[in-house]
């Protein structure tokens, strides 16, 4: 499965063009500490992007497909919440959209993340960072990348000593409920409307051929380490 993948840069986001955006907490602190961070995080996943304002305590009880939204701000094709960081998948819908809805996301979670517990001060580790991804493998590669993501949490040298229980790990990966897995397998859960799937290449035609290009990444472990290039490393936020 080799390709390269494009260089980082600073970025200047353009519409119709797709990003992996990621950050994770300050001084790698862990930033969702139960489930009701990862659900308040997720929910605002939904809600902030949106050109519409809105009070969360005024939807927070509503199904999320009964919520109404204006504009997207953006598109959203996969998503992964580790303890200490997070990951998406998205693409530019409107001008600045990314950028928007990253500052509303992450604002509207640390705000109540700091009056919860009780603590002062910036809770992501600076500025969001970003790639673009300009290369169809890559794009690709990403819904590997996100998805497997917490393997990490039973396994944190899986990617470098390859899996030792992969039934284990397949289990694992299909009782998390805090990514998009879940909604690529098909079930039909109320986060599902988070994502936007026509706005991205229907790389996974079944949910079986999701499944056997998870699996392939497993198997090829090496392949998937993050030294995908000698000279650009995809991104890893070490717990």
């Amino acid at each position: 499965m080799p390709y390269n993948i494009p260089m980082e840069r600073k970025l200047d986001f353009s519409t119709d063009e797709y990003y992996h955006v990621y950050n994770r907490g300050v001084e790698k602190r862990e930033i969702f500490l139960n489930d009701g961070d990862e659900e308040r995080f997720i929910r605002l996943l939904y809600l902030a992007n949106s050109t519409k304002p809105f009070v969360f305590r005024d939807v927070q009880n509503l199904p999320l497909s009964q919520i109404r939204r204006g504009d997207l701000r953006t598109s959203i094709g996969a998503y992964c919440l580790m303890p200490n960081h997070f990951h998406l998948l998205v693409r530019e819908t409107q001008e600045g959209g990314i950028s928007t809805f990253m500052e509303k996301l992450t604002t509207g979670y640390s705000m109540y993340f700091n009056k919860k517990y009780k603590r002062v001060g910036p809770l992501f580790q600076g500025r969001f960072k970003a790639r673009h991804v300009n290369n169809d493998n890559y794009l690709k590669y990403l819904f590997a990348y996100i998805h497997l993501n917490p393997l990490k949490i039973i396994d944190a040298d899986w990617k470098e000593k390859g899996i030792t229980d992969p039934r284990k790990a397949k289990e694992y990966l299909n009782k998390y409920p805090y990514s998009s897995y879940d909604d690529f397998l098909g079930n039909r859960r109320p986060e599902r409307v988070i994502l936007n799937k026509v706005t991205f290449p229907e790389y996974f035609e079944t949910v079986h051929d999701f499944e056997e290009y998870l699996e392939d990444w497993l198997t090829y472990n090496e392949e998937f380490s993050p030294e995908l290039t000698e000279k650009t490393p995809a991104p890893t936020l070490a717990t």
